[in-house]
């Protein structure tokens, strides 16, 4: 990215050691730790985001987190965020830690490319709204993180960089589509980052890489300006190493914007999600959702839901089966078109559509053969079938289902026969259970219980209540004190960059 000497900021220049073992470096620290010590004096942003770049430069040639990197920015905010330090006064929470922002998430300023080289040039006039109060949290970001062509497939791999891989075993995939994200993440080059999801994209790489992910509620946290609210899908989140990390950064994200059309249920006054980590969740009652539309457990998966399971249950919670066949035959094709809907409007001129990838052709060709009345038909039976479901789960407090039924795809396991129809079936079958929490709108979070035979990290997805991230969050929590996880890294996380 900057040639083989290396960026001008990141030469000549020493990384800090810490006192305190087994902290050795300052990406040990979390993002809440980060931001206690640069208000308390003990690191200065500057060498923070000196750090994050360093270790970028360093190690993502091999790991394809970045799609683009913006040093001279980062200092800059760095900087005027150690002014910020010197002249006192009120400090916002999260002063001074980097992170980094989804390349499908709109900077002002800043190249934003939609994973397509259709759009690799594309620099937005405005920041969307969650970029606007990250940066107002007081975060520094470091750049744009991969992710798939528009966002569309359950992994991360373009024609503009290539594919982001698992830091655990970089044979492997990532996931998608906030694939960049979570690998920034759990190789630690940013100790939290933001990340999008419409159909399993924050928590499928969270459980990929050891993260956890959260999908906050549908109107929790603004798509403003620019983002479309056609099929309510999509929203952003955070992807982190702790639940309290994830917890901050989703109190500095949430909020509504004038003109949304869906606004979730506000925290009561004085209420934090961060407050929400700290305290335990009581006993509740679990529905375990075994199985799916649209794809089948397979023997490690299944494990990995009965050790999360039995876990819940260690912890006093009352675990049960769900009722079975709540959603029709009718919901996945429905779904089907609904996400192809969103290929309709593509920023792609008629000249440029050979350039896109197969599975995105593939996408933009159906939702184009969609009559109108199919396509209002298809939004209507998902929102009766979000209906339905809601009123039969009403009577658990969470849900527990698996967040992908496979262990991590090799690279080119998806697309490798280049045809767009059969990657979009191995998405659906790799993918089959987070999207349907997409349509209702509950919060989701995948958190990073289980390790597979060969030490992989496979997450296990919890699901609130409509709006009901506060008890996600507690129980997640809880779940991270019982089997802790922060400190299991994959090998790079231990090298030293510079």
């Amino acid at each position: 990215m900057y040639g083989t000497a290396g960026p001008p900021w990141s030469r000549g220049w020493a990384q800090l050691p810490l006192a305190s073992p087994p902290v050795t470096q300052l990406h040990d620290l979390t993002a809440l730790e980060q931001a206690a010590a640069v208000r308390a004096g003990e690191v200065s942003p500057i060498e923070l985001v000196r750090h994050a770049l360093s270790r970028i430069e360093a190690l993502d040639a091999r790991l394809g987190a970045f799609i683009t990197v913006t040093p001279e920015r980062a200092l800059s905010a760095a900087a005027a965020a150690e002014r910020r330090v010197r002249d006192g006064g009120r400090l916002p929470p999260l002063l001074g830690v980097p992170t980094a922002i989804k390349d499908l998430t709109n900077t002002a300023g800043v190249r934003t490319t939609y994973g397509s080289r259709v759009t690799a040039d594309h620099v937005p006039a405005v920041d969307d709204a969650v970029v606007t109060r990250l940066a107002a949290a007081g975060t520094i970001s470091l750049g744009k993180t991969n992710t798939p062509e528009f966002g569309f497939p359950c992994y991360t791999d373009n024609d503009v960089v290539g594919p982001a891989r698992c830091p655990w075993d970089p044979r492997l995939l990532a996931g998608g589509s906030s694939g960049g994200a979570a690998v920034a993440v759990a190789a630690g080059l940013v100790p939290f980052a933001q990340g999008s999801d419409g159909g399993g994209s924050i928590r499928i790489p969270a459980s990929i890489n050891g993260l956890v992910g959260l999908k906050p509620a549908r109107g929790r946290v603004s798509n403003a300006p620019l983002g479309s609210e056609t099929t309510g899908l999509v929203t952003s989140g955070p992807l982190a190493r702790t639940v309290r990390d994830a917890a901050a950064m989703i109190d500095a994200m949430a909020g509504p914007e004038l003109g949304d059309p869906s606004w979730a249920a506000p925290l009561p006054p004085g209420e934090t999600f961060l407050a929400a980590a700290d305290r335990a969740p009581g006993p509740l009652r679990i529905g375990v959702v075994p199985s799916s539309v649209s794809g089948v457990l397979q023997p490690e998966a299944a494990a990995a839901l009965a050790d999360a399971a039995n876990l819940l249950a260690d912890l006093g919670h009352g675990v049960e089966a769900a009722p079975d066949g709540l959603l029709g035959p009718e919901v996945m094709p429905a779904f089907e078109q609904v996400w192809a809907l969103s290929a309709v409007t593509l920023p792609v001129p008629p000249d440029r559509v050979g350039e896109l990838r197969p599975l995105t052709r593939e996408l933009r060709a159906r939702g184009l053969a969609l009559s109108a009345r199919d396509a209002m038909l298809a939004l209507a039976t998902l929102r009766s079938a979000a209906r339905r479901f809601l009123r039969a789960t009403a009577t658990y407090d969470v849900l527990l289902a698996p967040v992908v039924t496979m262990t991590p795809r090799p690279v080119g396991w998806f697309d490798g026969d280049g045809d767009g129809a059969e990657d979009f079936e191995r998405t659906k079958r790799y993918s089959a259970f987070p999207a349907l929490y997409n349509v209702t709108g509950q919060p989701a979070i995948s958190v990073p219980l289980h390790r597979t035979a060969e030490g992989l990290p496979m997450g296990s997805m919890l699901v609130g209540r409509p709006a009901d991230e506060l008890t996600l969050i507690s129980l997640s929590a809880q779940l991270e004190a019982a089997r802790p996880w922060a400190h299991r890294h994959p090998d790079v996380w231990g090298e030293r960059a510079g």
